[in-house]
């Protein structure tokens, strides 16, 4: 299947949470689609669509994001993209603390995943998990990606970061790992 994305991060993970299936990476010189819409659904189908149009096959796409309540769930769809177009995770999550500290008020979060399959006769099929948590002033740990360094899952019996768990600890417990863990039950039935 493709894999519906350039983030190296996310076909590494992927990879993790999908054993048994094979991902390809999307081609170089790909022109991914314009990703417009106004939820995480919408823009998973929209990369899952276009790569299956181009390529052939059946494809996966992930958008994902984090929701900080104090801010109606921004960043939501714009969360690759908050501090602007190009910016990386620092600043994004630089303006994350930022906007959160200055609404000195909920710190209540949640990462959302969509995953988008559609498969070779073109049947559509969408998998949506959470995982929630707050969100931290600092930075905290050194794995992850993203918001993993402020973010503190609720399903942890400690306060650690997504950045301080391990691999394993987080894909048990991450919205990923919960919309991959749909996908591979749906794959299973097959």
């Amino acid at each position: 299947m493709i894999l519906a994305t350039a983030n190296l991060h996310k076909v590494g993970e992927m990879r993790e949470l999908l054993p048994g299936v094979e991902l390809e990476p999307l081609p170089e010189g790909y022109e991914p689609p314009v990703e417009d819409g106004e939820s995480f659904e919408a823009n998973a189908l929209i990369k899952a669509r276009a790569a299956h149009a181009a390529l052939g096959g059946a494809a996966i796409a992930d958008d994902s994001g984090i929701e900080a309540y104090d801010l109606g769930g921004a960043p939501g769809v714009y969360s690759a993209r908050y501090a602007g177009q190009g910016a990386g995770d620092e600043a994004n999550l630089d303006k994350l603390i930022r906007e959160v500290d200055a609404a000195a008020g909920d710190r209540r979060a949640a990462y959302v995943c969509v995953l988008a399959l559609v498969e070779e006769d073109g049947t559509e099929h969408v998998f949506e998990a959470t995982c929630s948590g707050h969100l931290l002033g600092e930075r905290r740990g050194s794995g992850g990606f993203g918001y993993d360094p402020i973010f503190v899952p609720d399903d942890t019996d400690d306060d650690r970061t997504m950045a301080e768990l391990t691999a394993a600890e987080k894909n048990a417990i991450s919205h990923r790992g919960r919309a991959a863990r749909l996908l591979l039950a749906h794959l299973a039935r097959g």
